[in-house]
């Protein structure tokens, strides 16, 4: 276990970066937050967290973990002027729990590594309720003495924590998950409609699938939200899109064919365009819908 007393700093408090930095905190760690809109570190500060003036600050922390939305935004707070490593203190560690490309966080590490700190890359899979509930997974790349000093944080964070390699591996391995869960949405969608188009309740065909081998927690846990045609976001459209641009952009650089998922990146990019853009990405359900000519696609009243 670790240090009850260990100082720990987290950069970005949006909806999933609130929703980890709350479980160390539930697990008596001492967390200073930082975010760039300070309204939302007051939730983080009801529950304990101090809370940073300005992101220099967290550079007293020994180990600080960073949750941002991109390429950009991770180099500018760790690498750009005010930055984690622009002054003269610098964290010990920094874990980046970001999904974003292998180059960026490449050129992270090596200005972390050059600063004489430490970094590993730490993405999550798991929306912030799974984060909340302790059912989110890490996978991890970087020096195993770093994963095996922050390894006890993660697994207060998340239900498991695996080290993929010493480089940038954990980068891939998250864009292949998503990936497949967008591929997974689209085929579930086609299937749904099908069913639907020929006569059967959509909430009947779903309880026949989850029940089957082919259901899983995922698709258990959102057939309410299709029944529903509930589409608050847990991951936006827009979001899995960005995802499907660096997977993509690896699987050609790495001479990888990837038939499945250049077709449902043209799917995705419809549903934006259709107005989808910040809808949970299950709304991919409506294009399928309108396209397959059953009732309730594109915004239209679903048939129960």
């Amino acid at each position: 276990m670790p240090a009850r007393n260990a100082r720990l700093g987290w950069l970005g408090t949006g909806r999933m970066g609130a929703a980890m930095a709350a479980r160390l905190l539930d697990a008596g760690e001492q967390v200073m937050v930082w975010n760039r809109t300070p309204a939302k570190t007051e939730p983080l500060a009801a529950r304990g967290a101090s809370v940073a003036g300005r992101i220099a600050d967290l550079a007293g922390c020994g180990i600080v973990f960073v949750t941002v939305g991109g390429d950009a935004d991770l180099e500018q707070v760790i690498c750009g002027g005010g930055g984690l490593l622009a002054g003269e203190r610098r964290p010990e560690v920094i874990v980046d729990c970001s999904t974003v490309s292998a180059a960026a966080s490449a050129r992270v590490r090596a200005a972390a590594a050059a600063a004489g700190a430490e970094f590993l890359a730490a993405p999550v899979s798991g929306n912030p309720h799974v984060v909340a509930r302790g059912d989110a997974c890490i996978v991890a790349s970087g020096p195993a003495g770093t994963f095996a000093r922050v390894k006890p944080h993660l697994e207060q964070i998340a239900r498991v924590a695996v080290h993929a390699g010493e480089g940038e591996q954990a980068r891939l391995v998250k864009l292949c998950h998503n990936l497949y869960l967008g591929m997974l949405v689209q085929a579930l969608v086609e299937v749904t409609s099908l069913a639907e188009k020929g006569g059967t309740d959509r909430a009947a065909f779903l309880e026949f699938l989850n029940a089957t081998v082919l259901g899983s927690d995922w698709t258990r846990a959102r057939a309410k939200d299709l029944v529903a045609r509930d589409w608050t976001p847990t991951f936006t459209t827009e979001l899995l899109r960005k995802d499907f641009d660096l997977a993509l952009g690896a699987a050609r650089s790495l001479e990888v064919p990837m038939p499945v998922g250049s077709a449902v990146y043209q799917l995705i990019q419809a549903a934006i365009g259709l107005g989808l853009r910040e809808r949970d990405f299950l709304s991919l359900y409506e294009q399928q819908a309108m396209i397959a000519g059953v009732a309730g696609g594109a915004g239209t009243k679903a048939r129960t």
